[in-house]
């Protein structure tokens, strides 16, 4: 990983089955200076059970949870589509899967990174098939016990490939005092890896936080708008506020320094006038 912090934009499902929208989320993480953007990818069939997906929910696609997720899913084209289009705009995307034929669906593309998302994490023959490509891999930890995710990054060691955990908090949105920031240097202390922050948040307070506290990449779930369907509509940015997102990581980022102690220029200036 490069030196500064790695943004990444979460599009996950908030394309809500329309390339025009994530063309949109696209443009809107370029435009703000993100470093990449991220989908989600599921097989229905292998992800949930058939009395769940026969079950009632309303959405714009129909009155069955079927209907609904097969609604939000992007297929082979989709994806060329959206392919094409992050590298004409000059961004790397990549994907969390959540089923080992989604993982294999993947590989038919270029992708630079994988992703293990929390609710995954003890997926013990996913977490096997995603660490056989020996890809950086940014590992979420949300809802997870130190024994599942000793598990996990013992599996990552094993096959040899290089990975980053995240804190994460799943609470969707996540009040502040829900961040629980801390475990952030526990992580780092524990496992001696990369750590990274995912953030469900409503404002920034617990990114900056994050950051000051070493967090080497951070992710955060983007919208076109805040009301749109949509189970993470609600704890994403919308574009103006991504860009000063962005510019207030890169901010904080600039804040923390060097950690040593040098008097600049500025500083010797005004101690010559003080102290004389």
């Amino acid at each position: 990983m490069a030196d500064k912090i790695f943004i990444s934009a979460e599009i996950g499902i908030n394309h809500n089955g329309d390339t025009e929208i994530a063309k949109r989320l696209i443009d809107a993480a370029v435009l703000a200076g993100c470093d990449s953007v991220k989908f989600q990818k599921r097989t229905i069939d292998k992800v949930y059970t058939q009395e769940f997906l026969d079950s009632p929910r309303e959405s714009p696609w129909g009155t069955t949870q079927r209907e609904q997720k097969e609604g939000l899913e992007f297929g082979e084209a989709e994806y060329r589509e959206i392919d094409a289009y992050c590298k004409e705009r000059n961004i790397v995307w990549f994907a969390s899967c959540w089923d080992v034929d989604s993982q294999i669906f993947m590989r038919r593309f270029d992708l630079k990174y994988n992703k293990v998302a929390s609710p995954v994490l003890t997926d013990i023959p996913l977490l096997e098939a995603i660490a056989e490509e020996r890809k950086y891999t940014f590992i979420a930890t949300g809802m997870s016990t130190w024994e599942e995710i000793d598990a996990a990054v013992e599996i990552f060691r094993r096959a040899d490939c290089p990975f980053e955990l995240m804190h994460c908090v799943s609470v969707y949105p996540m009040p502040p005092e829900e961040a629980n920031l801390l475990i952030i240097p526990e992580l780092r202390k524990r496992y001696n890896c990369p750590v990274g922050y995912s953030s469900h948040e409503i404002d920034n307070i617990a990114t900056l936080g994050a950051v000051a506290l070493g967090a080497c990449s951070v992710e955060r779930h983007i919208t076109l708008d805040r009301a749109m369907y949509g189970s993470d509509q609600k704890a994403s940015v919308e574009p103006l506020k991504l860009i000063e997102y962005v510019k207030q990581i890169r901010d904080m980022e600039s804040a923390l320094g060097s950690g040593k102690k040098i008097l600049s220029e500025k500083e010797l200036a005004v101690r010559k006038k003080m102290r004389g």
